[in-house]
């Protein structure tokens, strides 16, 4: 019976589709709380916040996410260093900014989702779902 149980918890995603565990890149603490709030209340598991740059890279080498939400523009810098590693590691993101479709992406990243803020729960818990699960 234990070693089911330990199989169990050992499943990468949920039976839902939502990942269990999220990295949030966001330099705003409300917003990054506003994620982590609804995003729990997906039934995900882990939610892990960075405020910039180096904080994240740090924590996806720690303990890489399923899943990371970057919002594009950070204090001083642009969240594309995650991207690059999270693409290294085929860990599905999309990108979060106040700019909509007129955020500039790098050529790399264009087709990337994007989410913008001010978000609706819905389309960020699709967003979840579709980007949560590696074909």
């Amino acid at each position: 019976m234990l070693n089911l149980e330990l199989a169990r918890d050992m499943e990468p995603a949920s039976y839902n589709g939502i990942p269990n565990d999220v990295l949030i890149v966001e330099d705003d603490p409300i917003i990054a709380l506003d994620f982590e709030d609804t995003i729990l209340g997906f039934g995900v598991k882990t939610v892990r916040s960075a405020a910039n740059v180096a904080k994240a890279l740090d924590m996806i080498a720690d303990r890489p996410p399923e899943f990371a939400l970057l919002d594009v523009s950070l204090i001083r810098e642009k969240s594309f260093a995650v991207a690059e590693r999270l693409e290294a590691l085929n860990i599905p993101y999309a990108f979060v900014s106040g700019y909509g479709a007129d955020a500039r992406l790098p050529a790399a990243f264009a087709t990337k989702p994007r989410l913008p803020k001010p978000y609706s729960t819905d389309a960020l818990q699709a967003l979840l779902k579709n980007g949560g699960i590696r074909p």
